[in-house]
This record gives C-alpha cells, sequence and structure tokens, in this order.
C-alpha cells in the first residue's frame, strides 16, 4: 500500500504553509497558504537522463499529454558515436523548447572520484555548451551515475546550479529538503508506478503541498521493450485540472519566490518582490494571485 506522511518535513527554503491571522481578542479571521500556480496542491515532474535519441518518442508522447520534463545532457558527448545515438546539437533547441534543458556534466565521470577543479570544469563547460545550443540559462542538474558529495553540493551552489537529483527513490510526495540533494518519487520501471499514480491523483487533501517526481533514461524503454509503461502514466495523469505540469526549474523558481513574499504585520497585505506570480489561498475558497512587484490587500 502507497502511504503518505501526514506532517511534511520542513523545506530548507520554506516558509510556513500556514499563517493563523488573529485578532486582537485572538480570534483566527482567517488563514493563507502558499498554492503552486492557479491555486493547484499538486505538481507532477519529469527527469530524464542522456539526451538519447529515444528522447524524441518520449518528448513526444510528454507533449501530447501536457507533461512537462526535464532532460539532462552531456555537451561534450553529443557529436560521439555510441549506440544508441545522442539527440544531435543541431536538434536541441527545437526538441527541448518546452521542457527544461539541465547539466549532466560535460562528460559523465563519477564526479566524486574526481578532483574538485575537474568537477568545477565538467559543470561550467556543460552550461556553457547547454546554454549556446538553447540560448537559456542553465541552471539544474543530475549526478551522473548517482554520484556526488557534500564538498560537491557546496561547489555547484557557487557555480550557479540550483538543484541536484540524486538516484535514490523517496516515495512520500514530499518537496525537497535540500535541492542540491533533490531525491525522486520512483523510477519509470518501478513495479509500483501506476499504484503510486493512482494514489497521487485521487489524494484531495490539500493542507500540504504534494510533488510527483519520476525519473529514468528514455533508451531504457527500447532495452526493455515497455514503451507502453511510460505511454500509460502519462495518459493517466495528463491533462487534470488540479495538478500543475512543471520541469524541475520552474518548481525550484516557483518556491523561492514563494520564499519572498513580504507579508505587513497584521497578515491582510501582501507584496511579492519577485518577477513572477505566486499564488496563496485564503481561508478555504478564495485562491489568490500575488503577481509579481505587486502588493495585494487580502481582504479585497
Amino acid at each position: 500500500m502507497v502511504t503518505i506522511a501526514r506532517k511534511p518535513r520542513v523545506m530548507y527554503y520554506f516558509l510556513r504553509n500556514r499563517r493563523d491571522v488573529r485578532r486582537k481578542d485572538g480570534r483566527i479571521i482567517m488563514k493563507i497558504y502558499i498554492c503552486f500556480p492557479e491555486g493547484k496542491a499538486k505538481a507532477l515532474t519529469m527527469s530524464y537522463d542522456d539526451g538519447k535519441i529515444q528522447d524524441e518518442r518520449l518528448i513526444e508522447i510528454f507533449n501530447k499529454h501536457g507533461i512537462k520534463g526535464t532532460f539532462n545532457l552531456n555537451y561534450g558527448l553529443m557529436e560521439k558515436e555510441q549506440d544508441p545515438p545522442r539527440i544531435p546539437r543541431s536538434r536541441i533547441s527545437e526538441l527541448y523548447k518546452n521542457h527544461e534543458v539541465a547539466t549532466h556534466t560535460m562528460t559523465h565521470p563519477t564526479i566524486e572520484r574526481c578532483p574538485l577543479t575537474m568537477v568545477a570544469e565538467e559543470i561550467l563547460e556543460d552550461r556553457k555548451g547547454l546554454e549556446q545550443l538553447t540560448g537559456k540559462l542553465v541552471r539544474g542538474h543530475a549526478y551522473p551515475n548517482g554520484s556526488y558529495s557534500e564538498e560537491i553540493k557546496q561547489l555547484f551552489r557557487q557555480l550557479g546550479i540550483a538543484y541536484g537529483r540524486v538516484v535514490p527513490s523517496v516515495p512520500d510526495y514530499q518537496l525537497p529538503v535540500d535541492p542540491l540533494e533533490w531525491h525522486p518519487t520512483c523510477h519509470h520501471n518501478d513495479p509500483q508506478l501506476m499504484r503510486k499514480a493512482e494514489f497521487f491523483a485521487d489524494f484531495q487533501k490539500k493542507q500540504y503541498l504534494k510533488l510527483m517526481y519520476v525519473w529514468g533514461h528514455s533508451y531504457e524503454f527500447d532495452n526493455d521493450n515497455n514503451w507502453e509503461v511510460i505511454e500509460k502514466f502519462c495518459e493517466y495523469m495528463g491533462g487534470r485540472e488540479d495538478i500543475w505540469y512543471a520541469t524541475n526549474i520552474e518548481i525550484i523558481d516557483y518556491m523561492e519566490a514563494a520564499k519572498r513574499l513580504r507579508f505587513s504585520a497584521d497578515n491582510e497585505m501582501v507584496c511579492n518582490p519577485s518577477a513572477q506570480s505566486v499564488w496563496i489561498q485564503v481561508d478555504d475558497g478564495k485562491y489568490v494571485e500575488v503577481k509579481g512587484g505587486s502588493t495585494v490587500n487580502l481582504n479585497d
């Protein structure tokens, strides 16, 4: 049976999800919750590594069902002869335009065994190459071979990496405690994938923000002859009005913007100093979009 914790872990960056607003006599007059965009309380994100040619088919499936993915690429290996081949550099911008391109190091070494000077070069050269191909900032990462250390996490923070996905799964549907050690919910080959999906889709409590995070390699579907696994999953999970479909970096940036909200002393006004909108729930049924750069009176 899939279970879900009743109390969320404390996120490293997160403000309290609930604020009790009281009159001078102590009575609570409103509750304020941080929400995902459009007042949603659930999000789905996908993460796929290595940039092999099977990403073409996977992205077609994602696009069909409105699902967003993060694709972790090795710039230095794109033109190497391999079986299966990788997506060529000429295809990167167009293929991944509705998704996120993130780093996976330049040449896919097991970085915990490498000197930090080499690790820095691997990540910066990968960033530079991917940014040239996409014309966008590249700030995410998936650790090659699942290899990392506390020193590498600190280095990546200094080099502009906002998060790093690790291999071990934690099926608790929580946002990350430490984004540089972001545990997915499960691999797509998890035998309980659809049970986890059904539990997540059916979960209706909005007290906490919940996230389902699935990862893998697209070439595995050819190796295992099981494309029906991801097709079934995406068909089931896609197109739901109560789920926010987001890339890894969209989730990180949104939660950072939520952290920066500033409330008045009586909690009746909120200022959003960030550029992007943040949504909040006031009491049980009122959803408010606090647009970037705006101050909102929550009594209006």
